[in-house]
């Protein structure tokens, strides 16, 4: 089992488009291939956190997304997830803000990213989304937003390989 990490799918939301300048041709081009490259990432048995900004649509939509989409996910509130994603079957949790150890490695997950957080200094680990790969990080924090790796969930290995999120 691995973790991984993502945020700001806004599947069927066409505002991400133009707003994000996704290079999409269409908003059905954009979620086929952001449901592809999510299983190419992913296993089965595979644990994924997506912290916030899911979907738009109805209840039926979001179930059907969440049934296409490899691992076991968990959902992190973000400012764009509706009634339909929240009352979705498919998710093994909800919250707003969730602190975990996965791998050894503590983490901070909100959707928002934090100035601060608990256990900062102690080299905790902040995830987030919410600023679509446009916001400069602090040390220990990272995007998981799709912008900001490819338009795919991201591993918890991938992003503590990298030389600035190095945490021994």
């Amino acid at each position: 089992m691995a973790w991984y990490f993502t945020a700001d799918t806004h599947f069927g939301d066409p505002r991400v488009l133009r707003i994000d300048r996704r290079p999409f041709g269409s908003l059905a081009e954009h979620d086929r291939a952001l449901v592809e490259r999510w299983n190419a990432a992913v296993g089965a048995g595979d644990e994924v956190w997506h912290l916030g900004d899911f979907a738009r649509g109805d209840r039926a939509r979001v179930e059907d997304l969440l049934a296409q989409l490899n691992g076991t996910k968990h959902l992190i509130i973000g400012n764009n997830d509706g009634h339909a994603t929240l009352e979705a079957s498919g998710w093994s949790s909800m919250a707003h803000y969730r602190e975990l150890t996965a791998d050894g490695v503590r983490l901070v997950l909100c959707h928002y990213p934090f100035r601060t957080w608990n256990g900062m200094g102690k080299r905790a680990i902040d995830l987030h989304g919410h600023s679509h790969g446009r916001l400069k990080p602090l040390t220990r924090q990272i995007d998981v937003g799709v912008d900001a790796w490819k338009f795919r969930p991201v591993s918890l290995a991938t992003m503590l390989a990298g030389r600035r999120y190095r945490v021994t």
